[in-house]
C-alpha cells in the first residue's frame, strides 16, 4: 500500500477516534476545530454520548480563541465498523492496557479501508508491541496525543516498518487541525517530551512520598519559579492518577531499578477512587469536573 495522502485529497474523509474517554474526547475536538469529521466509538454509549457532547460545548468556545476555522461535526458510532467507515485515520484512546489495545486492534483493522491509517495514542507501549494485531503494520504508528487545546504537541513514532509516507502525511496535515508533531528519530519508551516529564513527576511523587513537601507545594514552586500555570500534580489529577499509575508500572517494567515510592503513592489514590478531574478528586478536589 502506498500512502499519499494530502489535506485536499482527505478533508472529506472522516478521522474513526476508538476511546472517548479523556483523551478521546480531545482528540476528536481537534480534528474537528478546523471542519474536520470525527466518528467516535467507545464501547460504552454513555461515554460516547458524553464525549459528544463535550466536543459540542467547547469548539465554539475554541474556534473563537483561536480566532479561525470552521467547526466540523462529530458524531457518535454504535459500532467499530460504523466508526471506521470510510475513514483516513483511526486513532485508538483506549485505557493503558496492552492486552485491551491489542483486542481493539484487531477490530480495528478488520473494519478499517484498506489506505487508513492506524495511529495508537498510547502514552507508553510502542505501536510495535500492537503490530501482530494488524495485517499491515506498515500503515501503523504511535502519534501521542498530550492535553489538548491545553498541550498541543503529538509524538510520531514508527513501529519499525512503518511506510515513511505515513509519517511524512502526517507531519503534513496534522498541523491543519491546530496540532504539532515531533517526530521520535528511534524507538523510545516515553517518546520524546514524556521521558523528560517522566523523570519530574515521579521525583515530585518522590518528594510527596517522602513526607518533605505537598501536592500544592511542588506545584506552587513550579509556578513561581518557571511561570507555569499548572504543576506536577494538577498535570497528573488532569491526566487520570489511573492512567499515569499504569504508565509508572509500564516504565518500571523496562527499568526495575525505579524507586519504587511513587507507584505507592499513586496507587494509595487509585485504591481510594481518587483518580483526579475525572472522578472529582485526586490529589486536589475538583468540584466542577464532569
Amino acid at each position: 500500500m502506498t500512502y499519499e495522502h494530502r489535506f485536499d485529497d482527505i478533508q472529506d474523509r472522516p478521522v474513526a477516534v476508538i476511546g472517548a474517554g479523556t483523551m478521546g474526547r480531545r482528540i476528536a475536538l481537534m480534528f474537528a476545530s478546523r471542519g474536520g469529521t470525527v466518528r467516535l466509538y467507545d464501547p460504552v454509549p454513555r461515554q460516547t454520548a458524553a464525549a459528544v457532547a463535550y466536543v459540542a460545548e467547547a469548539l465554539p468556545e475554541l474556534i473563537a480563541r483561536r480566532g479561525s476555522g470552521e467547526p466540523g461535526q462529530v458524531h457518535a458510532a454504535d459500532s467499530v465498523p460504523e466508526a471506521l467507515k470510510h475513514a483516513w485515520l483511526a486513532v485508538e484512546a483506549v485505557p493503558e492496557q496492552l492486552d485491551a489495545k491489542i483486542q481493539v486492534w484487531h477490530r480495528i483493522d478488520e473494519a478499517a479501508p484498506d489506505d487508513t491509517i492506524f495511529a495508537t495514542n498510547s502514552s507508553s507501549y510502542p505501536s510495535r508491541l500492537l503490530a501482530g494485531a494488524v495485517g499491515d503494520r506498515t500503515r501503523l504508528c504511535n502519534a501521542h496525543f498530550y492535553t489538548p487545546p491545553i498541550s498541543n504537541a503529538v509524538d510520531l513514532m514508527s513501529d519499525g516498518a512503518t511506510d515513511r509516507a505515513v509519517l511524512d502525511s502526517l507531519l503534513a496535515i496534522l498541523p491543519e487541525f491546530g496540532v504539532h508533531p515531533f517526530e521520535a528519530r528511534k524507538e523510545s519508551v516515553g517518546f520524546i517530551f514524556n521521558r523528560v516529564w517522566a523523570a519530574i513527576k515521579r521525583e515530585s511523587l518522590a518528594v510527596v512520598a517522602d513526607g518533605v513537601a505537598r501536592p500544592e507545594d511542588v506545584d506552587g514552586m513550579f509556578r513561581v519559579n518557571w511561570h507555569l500555570p499548572i504543576g506536577p500534580f494538577r498535570m497528573m489529577d488532569q491526566v487520570g492518577l489511573d492512567v499515569v499509575l499504569a504508565i509508572e508500572n509500564h516504565y518500571a517494567e523496562e527499568n526495575p531499578h525505579l524507586p519504587a515510592e511513587p507507584r505507592e503513592l499513586l496507587r494509595s489514590y487509585v485504591d481510594a477512587g481518587k483518580l483526579g478531574v475525572k472522578t472529582g478528586e485526586g490529589f486536589y478536589v475538583h468540584p466542577d469536573a464532569r
